[in-house]
């Protein structure tokens, strides 16, 4: 699940910030607006992800958070990724 370069890209940012909305994830990792709905579509049906629906400034937000699942799997995928590369 992890291994498909954008899902991977969207859980490297998200293992290391707390949350992020849509204009986040498309800045920081290249994507088109499509793109990062269907991916993190599939990561939040696998558990990784999960959506946070709220306001800012009256306007709804819904920001993006890995699970403790998601820190898990990433972690295992980056763990396994070192000892193959080193």
């Amino acid at each position: 699940m992890i291994h498909e370069p954008e899902r991977l890209m969207i859980m490297a940012y998200l293992y290391v910030v707390e949350s992020a909305d849509f204009p986040f994830l498309m800045r920081q990792t290249g994507l088109t607006a499509g793109n990062p709905s269907s991916h993190t579509s599939k990561l939040e049906a696998a558990g990784y992800i999960e959506v946070v629906k709220g306001f800012v400034d009256r306007k709804p937000r819904m920001m993006r958070r890995r699970t403790g699942a998601g820190r898990d799997a990433f972690r295992e995928y980056r763990e396994g990724m070192m000892q193959v590369l080193l």
